[in-house]
């Protein structure tokens, strides 16, 4: 089963988050997506040919999140949207993230991977 086909489940803390070379494997399913933040999360920027776009993919990425119970920080623009996952609870990566991940490409029309 690809990420963009798992569901997120509950993270209530107390698991360690994913070590850069677990992430880096995930990376290869989640085309687009860098380690940001010392490898404590991920991010890509999406790009759009106006304002109203962008803001429309964001409202799609933020119903998506909502689904899923875990939440990303979007910020949107004229031509882009940035999206970043990390699970909080942890304080890095979980594969929570990389199921989002997938599944905000899949959102933008692109596989998985």
């Amino acid at each position: 089963m690809g990420l963009a086909e798992k569901s997120c489940v509950p993270c209530r803390g107390g698991v360690s988050p994913l070590a850069e070379e677990e992430a880096r494997r995930y990376l290869e399913e989640t085309p687009g997506w860098t380690l940001a933040g010392g490898a404590s999360m991920i991010e890509r920027r999406f790009r759009f040919k106006e304002f109203a776009s962008a803001m429309e993919f964001a409202r799609r990425v933020g119903e998506l999140a909502e689904r899923e119970d875990h939440h990303p920080d979007i910020a949107f623009g004229w031509g882009y949207c940035t999206v970043s996952f990390q699970t909080h609870k942890i304080h890095g990566l979980h594969e929570n993230d990389f199921i989002m991940a997938a599944k905000v490409n899949a959102l933008a029309g692109e596989g998985s991977g």
